[in-house]
């Protein structure tokens, strides 16, 4: 069994969703500590040809907050990040479909930021077939203070893998002999390039699974998750 780890973020780039649909089993963190300034709550769009960022705005507290225990901000209503895909993208020709899917993430009722990503996670996976069975890290039993690499290793032995999939960054993090050293197997999956005909004149690469859908099919996209990786 295969199985991936990885935090949750924010409609991230079409190379998380290749890692689910590698993946036999998906563990989304939950009980880690959330990171300030990282790419959780915010990615990429396409605006005039040019990538621009968009984000979540998260209500303040306190740093040692675990990711489950953070809340999307009071004021958030959705409207800025909407009104900025409408105009980016309405004349891409998979703007109808692609848009709906946004709305439905972005105006998801919920205030917790663990489950406001959850489910702009899972809402992604179902309108492109993705079928592999999820988790959360605190599912299971382990001890909470191991670190970085330990805690992956404590966290596959808990789930039960003999196969831990992350990805291709991941090299610089994590040493196949101390995996297998708890006989577990670790590979790398190392994604293509994914290109296509945007609006701009030249093409902006790694942004949001939002631009791949604004123009490509669900079909095209699909295929491109199913095939054009290798793990490594």
């Amino acid at each position: 069994m295969k199985t991936a780890i990885m935090q949750p973020y924010f409609l991230p780039y079409a190379g998380y969703f290749q890692l689910i649909e590698a993946a036999d089993r998906f563990i989304l963190c939950d009980d880690f500590q959330y990171t300030r300034h990282g790419w959780m709550t915010r990615n990429r769009f396409l605006r005039d040809g040019k990538d621009a960022l968009f984000s979540l705005p998260i209500k303040n507290d306190s740093i040692s907050k675990q990711i489950r225990e953070r809340e999307v901000a009071d004021s958030f209503d959705g409207t800025p990040i909407l009104n900025g895909f409408r105009n980016a993208y309405r004349k891409s020709p998979f703007f109808n479909e692609t848009m709906a899917l946004v709305e439905s993430i972005v105006q998801f009722p919920g205030r917790n930021l663990f489950n406001f990503l959850e489910n702009s996670i899972t809402r992604v996976c179902v309108h492109l077939g993705i079928k592999t069975p999820n988790g959360k890290t605190s599912d299971f039993a382990m001890d909470s203070t191991l670190k970085k690499e330990d805690r992956v290793i404590a966290l596959c032995t808990a789930i039960g893998t003999r196969e831990y999939i992350n990805s291709i960054g991941g090299r610089e993090l994590y040493s196949k002999e101390q995996f297998q050293s708890h006989k577990i197997k670790l590979s790398f999956l190392d994604s293509k390039p994914l290109t296509y005909a945007q609006l701009g004149k030249e093409f902006v690469a790694s942004l949001s699974i939002v631009d791949a859908l604004m123009f490509n099919s669900t079909d095209a996209v699909r295929s491109y998750l199913h095939t054009q990786y290798e793990l490594v």
